[in-house]
């Protein structure tokens, strides 16, 4: 009996947050796409000079003589909010590798090849449109997956999507959120800065420092933070890294063991209670939860309800005319963003995925048909936020409009698509067994 209750918790607890998470990305995902139609109807009206007048205006921060920050706003937006963005992202990794899905080797495993397949073959898809010359340097851009947009998609089918498969998606999510993270640290940085580096270097050992000394205090968190985001900034490597460094240093396990935590809230709360006590059980209770899980509560609305919604707004506002349009379809870049998003996704992800299972690495969840592994694989296509980021750091002016018209009809494309073939996704759950060969045989 107690095995069966140890495992109905253990489900209990990971079922909790994967639907609070799942509703944060799915009504995220609504106001990304309502903040794009925004961008894009605004950039488009007689009003679109205050568009551009607003994200072009100057941040300036000034210390006596010395210039801090020189920024405009979409700058400070791409630069500094989706720092913030990005640390979420580092605390879903650090969550999902140390007590999540990708704990388990063997779980881990599928979610992790398919999305090496959804960054390869998009990749290699792009260049092969573009081998040489301008833009080759967009390869980047379509390896991206956009979790509300892809989870929004997948929320609204309901039930026709196996649970397994959501986690899948999400998993695979973040694993492509690891290689685009790399991808911008390692390809898409300039000029290097060996005193700022560093500065980096020293400010994330503090960080280490403050850990192991029991410091718990946020503010002093928040101050080294700010700094190392700084010397980042000002090292020449995109300063959205270190958002990405914090998330993934932040203690993703409780203080206090949850058994000890409420025996000593018991014995607290013993007799008359009174504020003091009441205080101390409610700090007690807190510390069984770990910090990441506390970060995440408290930051991942912010991230979802308004991060992502201003980084489309300032980042999605493309200038539709006859000619940018022609020229976009004729372009070589559109084209291999596409391309690369759509068909590169769904080829990528399901050869990659039908290759670990019939080799006997990994076995589909249960539930799932290669049906839905198609369906999840044409959804990953949407890439929308890391591939607009991306883009930024590729290209300018036209260059970058032919991406961003690539990444938005692909995103467009990848959803309907991909909605497309999950809501025909056989409902009948496939044979589990130990042997791969027999395991998602076929699907409708």
């Amino acid at each position: 009996m107690k095995p069966a209750t140890r495992e109905r918790r253990f489900a209990l607890a990971l079922a909790r947050p994967l639907r609070k998470f799942l509703k944060i990305q799915a009504a995220g995902g609504i106001l990304l796409l309502g903040a794009t139609v925004a961008a894009l109807v605004w950039a488009n009206s007689p009003f679109s000079d205050s568009y551009h007048r607003i994200f072009e205006t100057m941040i300036v921060v000034d210390l006596g003589q010395v210039e801090l920050l020189h920024v405009t706003v979409g700058e400070f937006v791409n630069d500094a909010l989706m720092a913030l963005f990005f640390f979420v992202v580092g605390l879903e990794i650090k969550r999902e590798i140390t007590v999540g899905a990708l704990r388990e080797r063997r779980a881990a495993a599928l979610p992790a090849i398919a999305a090496l397949g959804g960054m390869v073959c998009p990749a290699l898809i792009y260049f092969a449109f573009n081998p040489s010359g301008a833009g080759v340097d967009g390869w980047g851009i379509p390896m991206a997956t956009d979790i509300a947009f892809a989870v929004g998609v997948v929320s609204l089918l309901g039930d026709r999507v196996p649970s397994a498969m959501k986690v899948f998606l999400l998993s695979l999510a973040i694993v492509d959120d690891i290689g685009a993270i790399a991808v911008i640290a390692i390809f898409y940085t300039n000029s290097i800065s060996s005193a700022w580096i560093l500065a980096s270097v020293a400010s994330v050992v503090v960080v280490v420092a403050m850990r192991r000394a029991g410091i718990y205090w946020t503010p002093a968190y928040v101050m080294v933070g700010v700094f190392l985001w700084y010397a980042v900034h000002e090292s020449g490597v995109h300063s959205t890294i270190a958002g990405v460094v914090l998330g993934l240093l932040t203690p993703a396990h409780p203080h206090i063991d949850i058994e000890l935590s409420k025996d000593e809230v018991l014995r607290t709360l013993v007799g008359e209670p009174n504020p003091r006590t009441v205080r101390q059980a409610n700090f007690e209770l807190k510390e069984h939860i770990s910090v990441v899980e506390r970060l995440e509560d408290l930051l991942h609305p912010v991230s979802s309800y308004l991060i992502i919604p201003i980084f489309a707004l300032a980042n999605a506002g493309i200038e539709l005319s006859t000619e940018t349009v022609s020229n976009a379809l004729t372009s070589s870049v559109t084209l291999g963003v596409a391309a690369g998003l759509v068909f590169g996704n769904i080829v990528g992800i399901t050869a990659f995925t039908w290759l670990s299972v019939k080799s006997g690495l990994t076995s589909l969840p249960s539930g799932a048909t290669w049906t839905h592994v198609v369906g999840l694989a044409a959804t990953a296509g949407i890439g929308f936020t890391v591939s607009i980021f991306i883009a930024g750091l590729a290209f300018s002016d036209a260059q970058l409009t032919e991406a961003k018209i690539g990444i938005v009809g692909a995103s467009v494309i990848a959803a309907v698509l991909g909605a497309s073939i999950l809501l025909r996704a056989n409902q009948v759950e496939e044979v589990e067994t130990d042997d791969p060969t027999l395991v998602g045989a076929s699907a409708s």
